[in-house]
This record gives structure tokens, C-alpha cells and sequence, in this order.
């Protein structure tokens, strides 16, 4: 399959997310009711209190929030890797702007989109966040009574474990054994959070992104044999 998959047809992404809050105790009665039941079962397992847990809220879309989307996709038979981010502290606005680049921009050339956990994570994370607010899920997004091999999405994960399921593997761990640049170099996704909240730098946390979808992409060209990245280019797509 990947020998015959076409790269300029795929867009390539990755999301960083953040809690709706900073604290705990900045939620209404409310909502930290619904995190006491939400959580209930983690907090138990790793023996941590209510307010302790609530550090992990970026990752679930009912109570996380999509600061960052970047974006990349090939150029040139793959020879030049063109990027874009979308982000800002109004999730609408990143939102649509995601949204109205998947059905609109560069004439919608993409029939798939790819990303490293994305079918567990970044996928639904992107469709939940889009309908709280209102917005419309594009076709590549709207996956809903399609069959499996109807979905238009690529895991580098789930590609990666060639039927495995016992075990997550994360990208920078494929990234050393497929001698890739880490994308962890300056921050990871637990720092996410205090990046935002307290060094209040979102441009950080994008750059952050940004290489993390480029990971992705040299991946996906690992798997197909190609590792010759020092060949390879980078564009911004802005």
C-alpha cells in the first residue's frame, strides 16, 4: 500500500492542546463535578489528588482546548516539505482556518491526512473541538458511517505496529532508530501546558509542532524505504 500511496496527497499534522484553564479551581462547581467523574478511575490508579489531575486536562477535548495545528505536506515528488501552523489563544479562529485550508486552499489536492497517534488522538481531538464550537467538519474530517478502509487517514503509530496492539511507541523513539531529527530537542507535550499558561509563549509551543510534523512526514518516507532527509527541504506553505 504505502509503495503505491502518492505523498503530495497527504497532509501531514499534528495539534497541541492545553487545559480550558490554568488551575483546577478556576472551573465552575459544575465542571469540577464532571472532572471528579471524568477522572475518577485515572486519579485512582496513580493515587494523585483532584486538583493534581487536572494538569492532564489538555488531553481530553471536553475539557482541553486546540491552541496549535501545524500542517506540511510534499512538494516535488517529495523532494521539498512545505509547512504551516495554525494557532492563536481563540480556538475558533484556528479552527476554521484549519478547516477552510482542508476544503478549500491549494485547490484541496489532500486525500489523506496522517499523523502519529492521530486515529487515537489528534483526529477525534480536532472533530470534538470543532463541533463544541460550532464549526462544520470538513469531508476529511466527517468520517462518520464510513467503513474502515473508507477512512482517509494514516497512523504512523498504527503503521507501525503492524497488527501489534500491546504497546504505544512514541515518535521520538521511531525518530533515534530511523536516525530522524527529534522533534523533542527544546520542549515535549507534558511541558506544553506550563509553556502556555506560564511563559505565556504560544510561539514556542508552535515551533514545538512544527517539528513534530515534520518528523511525521520523514517518517511516513522511512516506512517506504526514502532516508535520505538531508536531501530533502523545508518551506513555509504561509
Amino acid at each position: 500500500m504505502l509503495q503505491d500511496l502518492n505523498v503530495r496527497e497527504v497532509l501531514f499534522l499534528d495539534i497541541e492542546t492545553v487545559p480550558q484553564f490554568h488551575n483546577f479551581h478556576d472551573l465552575s462547581e459544575t465542571q469540577k463535578k464532571l472532572w471528579d467523574e471524568k477522572t475518577k478511575f485515572i486519579r485512582e490508579r496513580k493515587q494523585i489528588d483532584l486538583a493534581e489531575s487536572y494538569a492532564e486536562a489538555g488531553i481530553h477535548a471536553e475539557f482541553g482546548k486546540i491552541v496549535c495545528i501545524s500542517v506540511g505536506y510534499f512538494a516535488d515528488d517529495a523532494n521539498e516539505l512545505r509547512l504551516k501552523s495554525f494557532y492563536s489563544h481563540n480556538e475558533v479562529d484556528l479552527l476554521m482556518a484549519f478547516a477552510e485550508l482542508l476544503k478549500n486552499s491549494y485547490k484541496s489536492p489532500f486525500r489523506l491526512l496522517c499523523a502519529h497517534n492521530g486515529k487515537e488522538f489528534d483526529f477525534p481531538y480536532i472533530c470534538r473541538r470543532m463541533l463544541v464550537n460550532g464549526i462544520r467538519l470538513p469531508e476529511l474530517l466527517n468520517i462518520a458511517g464510513k467503513k474502515p478502509w473508507e477512512v482517509p487517514h494514516l497512523d504512523t503509530m498504527e503503521l507501525w505496529k503492524f497488527g501489534d496492539y500491546k504497546h504505544y511507541t512514541s515518535l521520538r523513539l521511531l525518530a533515534e532508530i530511523f536516525n530522524l531529527p527529534t522533534p523533542k530537542d527544546d520542549i515535549d507535550g507534558g511541558d506544553v501546558r506550563n509553556v502556555y499558561y506560564v511563559d505565556n509563549d504560544l510561539s514556542r509551543i508552535e515551533r514545538y509542532c512544527r517539528k513534530d510534523v515534520s518528523t511525521v512526514a520523514h517518517l511516513l518516507l522511512a516506512y517506504r524505504g526514502i532516508s535520505a532527509l538531508s536531501k530533502k527541504t523545508e518551506a513555509s506553505a504561509e
